[in-house]
C-alpha cells in the first residue's frame, strides 16, 4: 500500500494559495496554528488566523501580541473555501476578522465546539453555516471529506454544564491521506489510543511549550517538541508538522532549536517544519509511488532542508 508523503511543491507566492499544477490534494502553513488543505478544487482552512485583530485588543498590555511576520495569504482574496474549521474559541484560532474577510467571497461550511457555540456567533459566523459538534462526532461535508471531532487538552480537558468539550482536535480524512490537528494541547490519558484507532499519517501538532509564567497571565501551552514526537511514536503517526511558532515573541520556540531537539531525539521520526504559505503536496509522488520523496529529519530526499519561519 503507498505510503502517503509531505512533499514541497513550490514556494510561497504571498497573498495567494495557488496549488501546483498536477496535485491533487496541498497543504499550506498559514502561520499560528492555521492550515488550509486544497482537495480538487475545494479549500478547507483550520483556524485560520489573518488578520492583527489582537494586537489592537492587547495593545500595551504584557503581551501586546505583535505580529512576527504579515499574514501569508489575503483571507478576502480567497475563492473555493468550503469548510472552516475552528478547534476552539480563542482569538487565533476563532479569529472575528479573518471570518468577515472569508465570507466576503466564500460561503463554507463553520465546524467549531458546541461549547462555543454563542461565541462562535458573536464572532460573526452566520448561523445557517455553523455545524456546532462535540467530541466523538463526524462531519462529511463532501464525499471526498470526513471529520471526526476528538477532545483537545489546553493545559486541562475542559467541558461546559453539558459535558461539551471547549477544545477540540480534528482527525481529517481527504485525498486518501489522513490528518490529525490537534488544536491547542498537550498529551492527555488515552490520546495516543484514540488517534491510534484512527490510523492518523501526519500529525500537525502545536510545539511552542508551556509555563507558568504564560499561563498565570492568561496565555495556557502546548505540547513541548519532544512531547509531539512522543505522541507520534505512540499512535503510530508516520509524520510530524510541528506548528504554533514564529507568530507571537512571548509565545514561540526558535524554529532551528526544534530542529535539533528532533535530529537528537526522535532520529526514526518523519518530519517538517514547514515553510510559511509554501504548497506542500499530500500522498504518493508521481514516479515515487512508495512515498520515497517523504521528509524525513526535516529534508527532503533531494537535499532541501526547509527554512525557518520568515
Amino acid at each position: 500500500m503507498p505510503t502517503p508523503s509531505i512533499v514541497a511543491a513550490g514556494t510561497p507566492r504571498p497573498g495567494e494559495l495557488a496549488p501546483p499544477e498536477g496535485a491533487e490534494t496541498v497543504l499550506w502553513w498559514l502561520g499560528q496554528a492555521g492550515f488550509a488543505v486544497w482537495h480538487r478544487g475545494t479549500t478547507l482552512l483550520i483556524d485560520p488566523y489573518l488578520s492583527d485583530s489582537l494586537a489592537e485588543k492587547y495593545r500595551g498590555r504584557l503581551f501586546p501580541h505583535a505580529r512576527m511576520h504579515p499574514p501569508p495569504v489575503d483571507p478576502a482574496r480567497l475563492t473555493g473555501v468550503g469548510v472552516v474549521l475552528h478547534t476552539h474559541g480563542h482569538t487565533d484560532h476563532m479569529d472575528p476578522w479573518t471570518i468577515r474577510d472569508v465570507l466576503r467571497g466564500n460561503s463554507p461550511l463553520f465546524v467549531a465546539p458546541r461549547a462555543e457555540r454563542e461565541l462562535a456567533l458573536e464572532r460573526g459566523i452566520p448561523p445557517e453555516r455553523l455545524l456546532a459538534v462535540n467530541a466523538g462526532e463526524r462531519v462529511t461535508p463532501n464525499p471526498e471529506v470526513a471529520i471526526h471531532a476528538v477532545p483537545a487538552a489546553h493545559e486541562q480537558l475542559e467541558t461546559d454544564e453539558n459535558g461539551d468539550h471547549r477544545f477540540l482536535g480534528y482527525v481529517i480524512r481527504i485525498g486518501g491521506i489522513t490528518l490529525y490537528h490537534s488544536g491547542d494541547c498537550v498529551p492527555y490519558p488515552g490520546q495516543a489510543e484514540l488517534l491510534a484507532e484512527h490510523a492518523v499519517d501526519i500529525a500537525l501538532l502545536p510545539v511552542n511549550g508551556r509555563d507558568a509564567h504564560r499561563l498565570k497571565n492568561g496565555v495556557p501551552g502546548n505540547f513541548t517538541v519532544l512531547e509531539a514526537a512522543r505522541l507520534c511514536r505512540e499512535a503510530g503517526i508516520a509524520t510530524l508538522v510541528p506548528h504554533h511558532i514564529g507568530l507571537f515573541d512571548f509565545n514561540t520556540v526558535d524554529p532551528r532549536w526544534a530542529a535539533e531537539q528532533l535530529e537528537a531525539h526522535a532520529p526514526d521520526l518523519h518530519w517538517l517544519l514547514p515553510e510559511l504559505g509554501a504548497p506542500y503536496a499530500l500522498g504518493p509522488t508521481p514516479g515515487d509511488p512508495e512515498g520515497a520523496s517523504r521528509v524525513h529529519g526535516g529534508r527532503q530526499r533531494d537535499g532541501r532542508v526547509e527554512g525557518a519561519t520568515p
